[in-house]
């Protein structure tokens, strides 16, 4: 019993350590972007604000026409939005596909998908933008947005979980005349709303913090997304740190709330088979 406490003595230890060391960082920025240039300048590396000052959010929200911080913020969240939104139409629809549809080569086909997953992504770069080029989606929304949508990684998640579903409530679905698409999307459906919920939180972060693929098909700065976006900032703010780290914490904004709003179902999702009561 007492190296049981013990044990949870230096767990929890371990873990207040590893938060402080992980949040350390946060709190310096969230702390700088409140101090004028002045004061980071001639104080050096003081933690709190000398005099507490907004200056570095004026500039970048309301005095900047180089670098559209606003404009940027509403793109991400346009293509971030509608990139999460196709993710789930076409994982949940796929995986619904690969455990109950029977079909030819259905077992083949999801094997090839899943080794499709050994390739690195960045060999996809040059027919990927190959592609965007002939569809006529360079410098377009939808070059980011469309690409991606059927994520392996995500088809295979929420596939493991649809096979912890019992197949007699299809069973039950269908003597009540029940079509296909009519047991998708009252039976199945709902049932997936905590993994759903994970791929949105990963498709939506993973949009919002992709910094490669836009700066290479978008090339009108008042398209960019944040992320590169604040390649450009650093670039006009090099000597600026203030304004630097404030456009750094306006771009964490919304995955931090989304993360904060969304972690019930995260936890829910830990467990593949917990949307489904028996």
């Amino acid at each position: 019993m007492k190296q049981n406490s013990t044990s949870k003595i230096v767990a929890f230890v371990f873990l207040i350590i590893m938060a402080i060391l992980w949040a350390f960082p946060i709190l310096w920025g969230i702390f700088t972007s409140f101090k004028s240039e002045e004061e980071i300048t001639a104080a050096g590396a003081t933690f709190l604000p000398i005099h507490w000052s907004i200056s570095n959010y004026a500039e970048l929200l309301f005095n900047n026409q180089s670098t559209p911080i606003v404009k940027w913020f509403t793109n991400s969240l346009i293509i971030s939005v509608g990139h999460t939104i196709l993710v789930l139409v076409v994982v949940s629809l796929a995986s619904y596909g690969y455990t109950r549809l029977e079909f030819k080569g259905r077992d083949l086909l999801f094997g090839m998908l899943l080794a499709s997953m050994m390739f690195p992504g960045i060999v996809n770069l040059i027919p990927l933008y190959g592609i965007m080029d002939k569809l006529g989606w360079v410098n377009n929304f939808l070059a980011v947005i469309v690409p991606g949508a059927a994520g392996v990684f995500n088809i295979f998640l929420v596939r493991q979980f649809v096979l912890g579903i019992p197949k007699t409530f299809d069973e039950s679905a269908r003597i009540d005349g029940a079509s296909e698409f009519q047991i998708f999307w009252h039976i199945i459906l709902p049932l997936l709303k905590p993994v759903l919920t994970v791929v949105a939180l990963f498709s939506f972060t993973g949009a919002w913090n992709d910094f490669l693929w836009p700066s290479i098909v978008l090339n009108d700065i008042d398209k960019l997304p944040i992320t590169p976006g604040l390649q450009l900032l650093q670039g006009q703010y090099l000597t600026y740190p203030g304004i630097g780290t404030a456009g750094a914490l306006i771009a964490l904004v919304p995955t931090f709330l989304l993360y904060l709003f969304a972690q019930r179902y995260f936890m829910q999702s830990m467990s593949l088979s917990s949307g489904v009561k028996g």
